[in-house]
């Protein structure tokens, strides 16, 4: 017997079998409890589908009649069955429920009823419409059988599994290959300070595909919102960015500004190294000794550089004034405040603008100024307090010690005068 045959002997033998059994509350997953393969795995894991929790069953997606034994009606056209939805219908299928804001609410009413239109302007809408079956639908991202809610960890589309379940596609060289798109996306997102936000320290809030890209509606950001897209997170930079001369250059160029710098899905954490005109530099890509840019980056690393080795001097000595048992943490409060001032002078060089930078370290420099005159006041009276320490002690040896003497002379002074007692007494 066939492979083929022996399908259809089973889901004959179960139909049969389903009407030997008392009605339930849904009869598919009663029949189906009793096939194999993948007709059976459904009914493993409806139990944890968000629509089994909520109480709709097969008939809801797959039409027919749930509540019948009589497989040949539930199955039948007339009661709407439709089997295995064509991958083209459901975007659609999905939307008969969740573009209903009425009936949305008798089960989630926080929860957004335009997916449908969002999905018909995104780049997986647009190629389903144009006949493209192998563009992600609603199932791909979300699963079939086992949909859970975005905030269950278990979800395929939980903040910490959107980029694999993005992955699944996109690292797909084969299944990209007429897309003529990267692949490389995922393994540059993990080498990324946006995924160990995300993986390393589990901050869900951390950027990952949909942050960027959208979810139903995903796009690729194009030149000219790449900006906005960053600065949904990045604003400050933005805001500097925005009035540097760097903004018409980039504009009048076509390039998307942040991108340039940072790249897009493998962002690295930054350095200072990729300031100036030294190894590692960003810079030198667009800047050649001799131009005004060049200068700028050059007079913005020293500066920053500068208040670096301030800081790093500041934190020295204070450090060893504390380990001396000195007490110096109001000094290493301040020492916070000014490197504070160096975390905005990083910022501060999207402005590209020295003199921006330079008031930032100059503030910086006399914060650390100060504590570095405290941890070395702090020395000095440490210094003051084991000096004073060496002379008591000292004054107390001599003064143990001419005790010591005094009670010498007494004793000998007491035995003398016994020795001369007794010869009287002979």
């Amino acid at each position: 017997m066939n492979m083929q045959v022996r399908c259809w002997f089973t889901v004959l033998l179960a139909i049969l079998g389903c009407s030997a059994f008392a009605l339930a509350a849904d009869q598919c997953l009663l029949c189906h409890q009793m096939l194999e393969g993948k007709l059976k795995t459904p009914t493993d894991t409806w139990a944890e589908d968000i629509h089994g929790q909520k109480g709709l069953t097969c008939a809801a997606c797959h039409g027919g009649d749930a509540n019948t034994d009589d497989m040949m009606k539930a199955m039948s056209r007339a009661a709407g069955f439709v089997g295995k939805p064509a991958r083209s219908r459901i975007p659609r299928l999905c939307a008969r429920c969740h573009s209903d804001g009425a009936f949305m609410r008798e089960y989630n009413p926080s929860l957004r009823t335009d997916q449908l239109a969002q999905y018909r302007t995104s780049v997986h809408g647009k190629r389903l419409a144009a006949g493209d079956t192998k563009a992600a639908v609603c199932s791909d991202c979300h699963s079939v059988h086992e949909i859970r809610p975005a905030s269950n960890p278990l979800s395929t589309v939980h903040p910490l599994k959107v980029a694999e379940t993005c992955a699944r596609c996109h690292v797909n060289g084969e299944y990209m290959k007429a897309y003529k798109i990267p692949t490389d996306q995922f393994a540059g997102y993990q080498a990324s300070a946006h995924y160990a936000a995300m993986a390393n320290r589990g901050d869900l809030s951390a950027p990952t595909c949909s942050t960027c890209h959208g979810n139903h509606g995903a796009a690729p950001p194009g030149v000219a919102s790449v900006e906005n897209v960053c600065s949904t997170c990045h604003v400050f930079q933005a805001q500097l960015f925005d009035e540097s001369p760097h903004k018409k250059a980039f504009a009048a160029m076509n390039l998307a500004a942040c991108i340039a710098c940072h790249s897009n899905h493998r962002i690295v954490p930054p350095t200072d190294a990729m300031l100036g005109t030294g190894p590692g530099s960003i810079c030198l890509n667009c800047h050649v000794e001799g131009d005004a840019g060049y200068a700028k980056a050059a007079q913005m690393s020293q500066s920053i550089a500068e208040l670096e080795k301030a800081l790093a001097n500041s934190d020295a000595i204070l450090d060893r004034a504390e380990r001396s048992g000195m007490e110096v943490s109001q000094p290493k409060l301040e020492q916070g405040e000014a490197r504070e001032n160096l975390i905005k002078a990083r910022v501060n060089i999207h402005s590209f603008d020295p003199a921006k930078v330079a008031g930032v370290v100059a503030a910086g420099k006399k914060l650390a100024a100060k504590t570095y005159r405290a941890g070395r006041e702090a020395l000095r009276e440490r210094d003051f307090r084991r000096k004073g320490l060496a002379i008591s002690l000292i004054t107390i040896l001599v003064v143990l010690f001419g005790l010591r003497m005094k009670l010498r002379s007494i004793e000998a002074r007491q035995a003398a005068q016994a020795d001369e007692a007794n010869k009287d007494s002979l």
